[in-house]
């Protein structure tokens, strides 16, 4: 195979493909090229089909410390667990490629990108998007469909497509919308808070420009998506024959299961309804094929499960379509009933029990200092970074009945705790003075539960005293659509999520929306539908932002809140304060039982502790401290003679507390004619000694002894 190179200039990305030229044994594979960041990605198939009905797509995305010139810290030194940010873009690559396989394909397929060069000034997750989509298109595996990825941000009041990460850093939007042709498959969008005049601003964006703003994003991918399709198809390889696995249902057990057992479906379905988990369809199951040997007929217990998960489905969507009516009796547009519980757990600093429906998320607040922010680092970065808001979603198999070791979080537990720190971050205040871990245990669930983390952690921070901006409310949204009828669903569950066509979860304030994820099951979605959906979106949210300030209104603080005072004192006294070698501070620490952070430079103190009272008075003990009168270093004259302190003894000399209580240097050098090897044998600390003042810069201030000089 010859070595191709394609170059591609759209949506202000300057891309350079290189085909057959790595990984040639893989099924598909390319080098690509953006700026100074250099991907590799290689798709690679197993000829042998699952026996299960689904995709077994496998995406990593993987960056390579030697790609920013780097060696791995720590202990190990290579690469070994994936970052969350590496994580996060594998399931964007995920969410965005899975779409484009055809039905029944269900053949094993792994997709590895690997960043092996980086650049600071692109953006990874569109280039990981573009290497992997040109990988999987020009390989043997039959997707004939190319997507493409659009990145939109503000710059002033002006919308723009592909921002630089310079531009990114000022935006008040971050949209990623993935897309082919005119249908859009993917959708992820934050805002980010910015300071005004007035304060802060959470920059929320409204749902009808939101609308707007994806419509010219839709633009672009059309655009970008014909240019690779037409640039890559003269470079796909002969397709793998491959069998797809046929979907065909036995029409006379369909009949059967129809004609007998329809009531018994809809009662099954009003159970599901419960649960996530339900055994009606199982026994429903047993007699069906009890029946079938009853009567002579092979039963096989495969084949019913499909034939018998086929009508359950088509029985839902039809109650929906045509009859506005859903599996446990709500309208279209009707939000499951909420409870709220604040400030629950007494030895917790901030809490909430949030239950819709039959979804239950237990949510916590811990508050800390600077120095329990998360370090974390970016291929794109130079140095290590902060992250002082942490989100951590859990979700137990016993929140769905499922009898399941708790591990270490998955994907999807990393995901969903992503969406919710987008939703809610830009709301916590941009000069917070220390970090916030909100922890979110899924105890029960049928449905948005990554919704309910975001209800319960927006009441947590508030019962936790931190002074967010605004509540944020999420709520999920589905569609079921056949041929011309579709239906928007407020709120959706777990039956709903599994049997409808899309997922779209929305985030956001009584102002608009914070965040949003969208994935589509058909090949993409009508923006005329997208907007019916945020607009009932919005009210939903709405309603349920309603009950959560009824909430807050009766919230108590909780007792293992910690106490916190900030003040300044003389920057000068900071010295005093710490003391000699750290004495004075480790003393306060120890005896109040609080945290002492302090700022050199403006004299700031921050008090932390569990006691209020003792808080109180360490800032007591520190402001006596501090009340002093404040030094005032004197003019010496130089030739003068002045009587000091021996304050402390070291080997290139000493230090001599001065008449003003300043210390001043007397070098080894200046202290005798003779070269002096053991000050100790001459001085002991706190002896009075003469000395000269030979020269005063500032502070600085030049000694010698009357012995040097005669």
């Amino acid at each position: 195979m010859k070595e191709q190179i394609v170059e591609i200039n759209v949506n202000s990305l300057d891309e350079k493909y290189e085909f057959n030229k790595v990984a040639k044994q893989a099924s598909g594979a390319v080098m690509y090229r953006q700026g100074k960041a250099v991907l590799i990605a290689a798709v690679a198939i197993d000829e042998k089909a699952v026996e299960e009905d689904f995709l077994p797509l496998t995406v990593q995305y993987m960056e390579k410390s030697y790609a920013a010139a780097k060696i791995p810290g720590g202990f190990i030194k290579r690469e070994t667990k994936p970052g969350d940010f590496e994580t996060l873009t594998s399931r964007i690559v995920d969410r965005s490629l899975r779409p484009l396989f055809p039905q029944g394909f269900h053949y094993p397929v792994t997709i590895s990108i690997m960043v092996v060069s980086a650049d600071s000034d692109v953006d990874m997750q569109i280039a990981a998007l573009h290497a992997a989509n040109a990988a999987l298109f020009v390989s043997d595996i039959p997707v004939n469909t190319s997507i493409a990825a659009v990145r939109v941000g503000t710059v002033g009041d002006d919308i723009v497509i592909n921002p630089t990460l310079t531009q990114q850093e000022q935006s008040e939007l971050d949209l990623l919308v993935v897309g082919s042709g005119s249908d859009i498959v993917m959708i992820e969008m934050r805002t980010l808070a910015t300071k005004t005049d007035e304060g802060q601003s959470a920059n929320e964006f409204d749902e009808s420009a939101l609308v707007d703003v994806i419509a010219m994003a839709a633009d672009a991918i059309d655009t970008a998506s014909k240019a690779y399709t037409e640039a890559f198809t003269s470079l796909i390889r002969e397709p793998l024959d491959l069998a797809l696995a046929e979907d065909k249902v036995d029409a006379s057990l369909y009949a059967m299961i129809e004609s007998d057992y329809a009531a018994s479906v809809e009662k099954a379905i009003a159970h599901m309804a419960k649960s996530e988990r339900s055994s009606e369809l199982k026994k429903i199951r047993t007699q069906i094929l009890a029946a079938l040997e009853a009567e002579g007929k092979e039963a096989d217990k495969a084949l019913v499960s499909k034939v018998l998960e086929r009508y359950k489905k088509t029985v839902v969507r039809a109650m929906i379509l045509e009859k506005n009516m859903r599996a446990d009796g709500r309208a279209l547009d009707e939000v499951r009933p909420i409870s709220i519980e604040t400030n629950l757990l007494p030895s917790v600093h901030g809490s909430c029990l949030f239950t819709r429906g039959q979804t239950q998320a237990l949510v916590t607040v811990t508050l800390g200092d600077k120095k329990d922010a998360q370090m974390y680092e970016l291929i794109t970065e130079k140095n290590a970074q902060s992250e002082k808001f942490m989100v951590h979603y859990n979700f137990p198999g016993y929140s769905v009945g499922e009898a399941k070791y708790i591990g270490a979080p998955g994907r999807r537990e990393l995901g969903h705790g992503n969406l919710g720190k987008r939703a809610m971050e830009a709301t916590i205040p941009l000069d917070y003075d220390g970090s916030i871990r909100l922890v979110s245990e899924i105890l029960e669930s049928n449905g948005s539960s990554s919704m309910a983390t975001i209800c319960g952690g927006a009441l947590a921070l508030r019962g936790a005293e931190v002074k967010t901006s605004k509540l944020v409310a999420g709520i999920a949204m589905g569609l079921i659509s056949e041929g011309d009828k579709y239906a928007v669903l407020t709120d959706i569950m777990g039956l709903e999520d599994h049997d409808g066509d899309m997922d779209f979860k929305v985030a956001g304030t009584v102002d608009g929306i914070t965040a949003l994820q969208m994935d589509i099951k058909l090949g993409g979605v009508d923006l005329s539908v997208l907007k019916e959906a945020l607009q009932k979106a919005k009210q939903g949210k709405n309603h349920i932002l309603a009950l959560m300030e009824e909430a807050e209104k009766n919230m108590t603080s909780s007792v293992a809140l910690p106490s916190t005072e900030h003040f300044t004192v003389h920057p000068s006294k900071i010295v005093d304060i710490i003391g000699k070698a750290g004495a004075t501070i480790r003393e306060i620490i120890e005896r109040f039982e609080v945290s002492v952070d302090l700022d050199r430079d403006v004299g700031g103190v921050k008090l932390s502790g569990g006691d209020k009272s003792k808080v109180a008075e360490a800032k007591a003990h520190i402001e006596e401290i501090a009340s002093s009168p404040v030094k005032k270093q004197m003019e010496y004259k130089v030739g003068e003679s002045y009587e000091g302190k021996v304050k402390k003894i070291v080997d290139f000399g000493l230090f001599v507390e001065m008449p003003d209580g300043f210390d001043a240097l007397l070098h080894i050098s200046k202290v005798a004619k003779e070269r002096v090897n053991n000050l100790s044998e001459r001085y002991s600390e706190g002896d009075t000694i003469t000395v000269i003042v030979m020269e005063q810069k500032g502070k600085k201030v030049e000694l010698a002894t009357p012995e040097f000089l005669a």
